[in-house]
């Protein structure tokens, strides 16, 4: 037991463990990259000399996204993929490493949100939240594992939500799906720990961005407004500046937001207050 302590405090004093990775000339793979974070992430990365591939189901969005970003435009590559047809992503892998060679980060950032009470939720749109959130993020990982593992280097990066770690009213299957991507990939870290090999799950508070207008209803259809927490939430932009430099100080778990974030802590620490709290918010 004495042994096991004296390991978790050098883990503690040491955190970089393992070697982190610039990202200048770094390959970077983003999924929702034609809007909100994944778009933002495209251009911070750019910025910091990044090769990218931007992927997510709108084509034309991409190129647009593209166009915008700095570097060499030979250095960006659109990649549309759907993240519910995983049948289909081991071939989008194998185009993007036979274009690459290496994937140095992979940013499984695409997802769609929920808005509506459980017992009204068809379970089409549970499922499409699942396959979209959690199965489209796992099956591209696992598209890229062997690569990573070959060469002992590599970053998988999964944008999930405050949602991941507890539950409010109007969202159980995309809480549902978050919760996943922990469990998942909290248990993956530890399996790839001994290749060199990074995981870090980031958690936003309230981001402005489409994601609320966007999400689906208990019967498929689009919400088609805005919520109140996205509107005064942090831009996607800002939101990316914050989240690069602590993704490079190689956290495993990040949390960018306003008062919202709170809610992680009394989770842990007072999950009664938490739930009395919930219970009296307005969930939009």
């Amino acid at each position: 037991m004495l042994r096991l302590f004296h390991h978790f405090i050098s883990i503690v004093r040491n955190p970089q463990t393992i070697a982190l990775m610039p990202f200048e000339n770094n390959v970077a793979w983003i999924t929702g990259a034609s809007s909100g974070i994944g778009e933002a992430l495209a251009y911070a990365l750019s910025n910091r000399g990044a090769k990218l591939i931007l992927s997510s189901r709108r084509e034309e969005a991409l190129k647009e996204v593209k166009e915008k970003c700095a570097g060499d435009p030979a250095h960006i590559q659109v990649l549309p993929l759907d993240l519910a047809a995983t049948d289909t992503l081991e071939k989008k892998a194998q185009q993007a490493l036979d274009r690459y060679g290496d994937i140095d980060y992979l940013f499984n950032n695409g997802g769609i949100s929920q808005r509506s009470l459980a017992v009204d939720t068809n379970f089409e749109v549970l499922r499409k939240v699942m396959e979209v959130n959690f199965f489209g993020s796992v099956a591209l990982t696992k598209a890229l594992l062997p690569s990573m593992i070959e060469r002992q280097s590599g970053h998988i990066v999964v944008t999930s939500s405050v949602m991941g770690k507890f539950g409010t009213r109007l969202r159980s299957s995309y809480a549902a799906s978050k919760h996943a991507l922990h469990g998942y990939f909290d248990s993956l870290r530890q399996e790839v720990h001994e290749h060199n090999i990074r995981v870090t799950l980031v958690c936003p508070g309230f981001v402005k961005t489409d994601v609320t207008r966007n999400m689906l209803e208990g019967d498929g259809s689009r919400h088609n407004k805005m919520g109140k927490g996205q509107q005064d939430g942090l831009s996607p932009d800002a939101f990316a500046e914050k989240l690069l430099p602590k993704i490079s100080r190689g956290k495993n778990e990040i949390y960018i937001g306003g008062k919202e974030i709170v809610g992680v802590y009394l989770k842990r620490w007072a999950p009664g207050l938490l739930n009395k709290l919930l219970l009296k918010s307005d969930v939009t």
